[in-house]
């Protein structure tokens, strides 16, 4: 199994704090790593604000997605997004984009468990018929958004891969009923394209306080978002998530996300073996996808 991507760049609380005196001397604070995900590192900046910023080149163009299309999500989505309030720009310092955020307050969603998620199913729903726009003209992501077909040969192979420990014939029928299903054919719509639980947060009573982490944000299939379904709830909650659906999906959508979820979930748990909160993801959605353990 694969172990989380290494930074082509250390990133730490120094070159941060450069990086906002160089171009933002007046946020100038106490700094804090909080996260430290695949593509990015979020810093805390006092109490108000956070510093997103690439650890990988790969990244550099997502947080560019981010400046893009964030804050006309945020003018129209009922749920808070980290929508830039500041800008920082290539240099010689660091090469690439970095953004500081708004600072928001609340669970992660991958801390706890799809009974304490299942609050979520309304508001994440509703979230998502706000955020599923045409958007033609929205980033190219070529692993997300596009027809499932594209995506056989990478799922294929972490398939066989997990075979070795896991039985993976539920996830291997989701996959061809998913593949044989009937294509979106309506126009490509705004899509988060990374919508697991630890990019939920919520808040004291286990409603959704924000999403967060649109660096795979493009348009395509809306099933992709839906792959949610079997990500963050259980049976009962994943009807209720599609219930609250503004456009309920049809029976052809359902099984493209039920196939996206088997595309994410893969990806999880064959890149998760040195981190316990994704790995803890990928099991919870291989067990609502049919797996078992050999």
């Amino acid at each position: 199994m694969s172990d989380t991507p290494a930074a082509d760049i250390p990133v730490d609380e120094a070159l941060v704090a450069r990086l906002l005196a160089e171009q933002h001397p007046d946020l100038a604070g106490p700094l804090r790593l909080v996260s430290d995900g695949w593509d990015n590192r979020l810093f805390r900046l006092g109490d108000a604000l956070a510093v997103r910023i690439p650890r990988r080149e790969v990244a550099a163009h997502l947080i560019e997605h981010e400046q893009w299309m964030l804050p006309a999500i945020a003018a129209r989505a009922s749920v808070p997004v980290p929508a830039p309030v500041r800008v920082g720009v290539p240099s010689e310092t660091f090469p690439w984009p970095w953004s500081v955020v708004e600072w928001m307050d609340g669970i992660d969603g991958a801390s706890v468990g799809a009974a304490e998620r299942s609050g979520l199913a309304g508001p994440l729903g509703r979230f998502l018929g706000e955020l599923a726009v045409p958007a033609p003209d929205a980033p190219r992501n070529p692993v997300r958004g596009v027809p499932l077909a594209d995506r056989q040969e990478a799922v294929g192979l972490r398939l066989r891969s997990l075979s070795g420990r896991l039985q993976v014939a539920g996830l291997e029928q989701a996959w061809r009923e998913a593949l044989d299903a009937p294509r979106w054919e309506g126009p490509p719509l705004l899509l988060h394209g990374d919508l697991h639980p630890g990019n939920l947060l919520l808040d004291a009573e286990g409603g959704l306080r924000a999403v967060l982490d649109f660096g795979d944000v493009t348009s395509g299939d809306p099933a992709t978002d839906l792959a949610t379904a079997w990500l963050t709830f259980d049976g009962d909650a994943r009807e209720r998530f599609r219930t609250a659906l503004p456009t309920p999906p049809d029976a052809a959508t359902w099984l493209r996300a039920r196939g996206w979820a088997v595309a994410m979930a893969s990806a999880l748990a064959t890149a998760s073996d040195d981190n316990p909160r994704m790995a803890g993801l990928a099991r919870h959605a291989l067990d609502q996808l049919g797996t078992t353990d050999d």
